[in-house]
């Protein structure tokens, strides 16, 4: 555990006022969520915890309830540029570049947040690290078109999914939620009928208007790679490309290849929808062919 974290054991040890100082800022300026949960201890899991947590909010007169969703930032808006949000709030939008948008894509968060305000008198409410720039836009997009209901109720579960991940970091115990999700793969020498060592893989984000590298590695003695692709956290929606250098690992191998080699860099593109999911995404090859699927 670090410094910042505590054990579910030490929390439903707590006197009420302790408990609730302890968890005041998992949920966005409402401590009130914690002192209503202190009243249900003890608690045998962290899922429990939460449970108990979102109960409250839900439990809430409508006013009150309707005032706690105002009290969430903007995304990418004039608060987040001032820097004058929570702390947990401006790690969760710099993580994604809200808080250092340019002077276009900062009016276009503004038009939006503008006109989802106008339309349902509440902030757009998305839990960030659940989701790459282009997903949130895309998202931002479609739920203008829906009702105030609708959305109120959207909130409220996009809320459950920032503070899970809030909980999840701050409290160490039995029984925690599945927030992370895992991107893996592993290449197989379909000539050899073995795995292929020594592979370069290039793993990137494909945005709508750029591309960015996340991850370079190469692959070991089983094909696989040392660490995860991508893992620690959930998984961001959106969409993805590995990059398999191959053409490299066949001329050293001593396989008969072209010159230039027929197949040199293999780019695999694909979607990430389930942000807890794991994604195992191998490379069947040879110089001339390869196949794909999503494996487990």
């Amino acid at each position: 555990m670090n410094a910042t974290t505590v054990s579910l054991e030490q929390l439903n040890a707590l006197d009420a006022t302790a408990f609730t100082a302890t968890l005041a800022d998992i949920f966005e300026h409402a401590p009130w969520v914690a002192e209503t949960a202190a009243a249900r201890r003890p608690f045998a899991t962290v899922a429990a915890l939460h449970e108990a947590m979102m109960d409250a909010v839900n439990a809430a007169p409508a006013e009150q309830r309707l005032a706690f969703i105002n009290g969430h930032p903007e995304l990418g808006g004039k608060v987040a540029r001032a820097g004058a949000m929570t702390a947990d709030s401006r790690s969760e939008q710099g993580s994604l570049g809200l808080d250092r948008l340019s002077d276009a894509e900062f009016e276009r968060f503004e038009r939006l947040n503008a006109a989802y305000r106008q339309k349902f008198g509440v902030p757009y409410i998305i839990c960030v690290r659940r989701h790459t720039r282009d997903s949130i836009l895309n998202n931002f997009e479609r739920r203008l078109a829906g009702d105030r209901e609708t959305e109120l109720a959207t909130a409220v579960g996009e809320i459950a999914r920032i503070t899970r991940l809030r909980l999840v970091a701050k409290v160490d115990g039995p029984g925690k939620p599945k927030t992370d999700g895992r991107l893996s793969t592993h290449v197989l020498d379909t000539v050899a009928g073995r795995p292929a060592p020594g592979i370069r893989i290039v793993l990137s984000e494909i945005g709508a208007s750029a591309r960015s590298v996340l991850h370079e590695t190469v692959t070991n003695a089983d094909g696989r790679t040392d660490q995860l692709l991508l893992s620690g956290g959930p998984l961001r929606i959106g969409t993805y490309e590995i990059a398999f250098h191959i053409g490299a690992y066949f001329a050293s191998s001593g396989t008969p290849t072209a010159d230039p080699p027929y197949l040199d860099i293999v780019p695999l593109r694909f979607s990430i929808a389930e942000p807890e999911g794991h994604y195992h995404v191998p490379l069947l090859a040879s110089p001339w062919s390869y196949s794909t699927y999503r494996g487990s």
